[in-house]
């Protein structure tokens, strides 16, 4: 008769490196983003570091790049901390769509922008970005509750804000080294939602 052997128990990684943090992150939020959204994330998919004077999209026409910067700064507008604009979403956004959005799926989205510009031109008597921002709030308001592309477009431009450098540290609370978990603390103590 032999000596029962131990089970084994499985080695747990004492740190993760981003690549796996996102992908953790989109296990848990893979209801809520779409497939190639998440693809591009995980596959580190980002507006590459060039000068602003000489960045090109690559998947938007230079109009159609300035009409998403333009509504996903009135989604996330500059206040104590950067704007959408500011951190880049519009580069992360076509970075996405040349990158990881398959062919049908990209028209689709620059479907959507035109359909945007479309509305403006109904409601306001012109293009989208010829309307005054109280115009194009209200423009957006109404397609939140409306049209799905506008909620892609969020989910693009939150996504894009929340894992760049300046939304994940400067907007969000940021603990590299987490401390002890307290589970049920009032908001006004802590400010912000957290990183981690």
């Amino acid at each position: 008769m032999t000596a029962p052997t131990a089970p084994t128990v499985p080695t747990v990684p004492t740190a993760i490196d981003r690549r796996e943090a996102l992908r953790r992150a989109a296990l848990v939020l893979g209801g809520v983003l779409s497939a190639p959204l998440a693809a591009g994330v995980l596959a580190g998919c980002e507006a590459r570091g060039v000068p602003d004077g000489t960045w090109r999209p690559r998947a938007l026409t230079p109009d159609q790049a300035e009409l998403v910067a333009t509504i996903a700064d009135q989604i996330l507008p500059e206040t104590d901390t950067p704007g959408a604009r500011a951190v880049g979403v519009h580069r992360f956004i076509d970075a996405l769509l040349a990158e990881s959005y398959p062919a049908a799926e990209r028209e689709r989205f620059i479907a959507g922008l035109a359909g945007i510009d479309a509305d403006a031109r109904t409601g306001c008597g012109r293009a989208f970005l010829a309307c005054s921002p109280a115009e194009q709030r209200a423009l957006l308001d109404r397609l939140d509750r409306e049209a799905p592309f506008f909620r892609t477009l969020k989910e693009l431009t939150l996504v894009g804000y929340y894992t760049s450098e300046i939304g994940a540290t400067r907007e969000l609370h940021h603990a590299p080294v987490p401390g002890r978990y307290d589970g049920c603390v009032p908001l006004a103590q802590v400010g912000r939602t957290w990183a981690v």
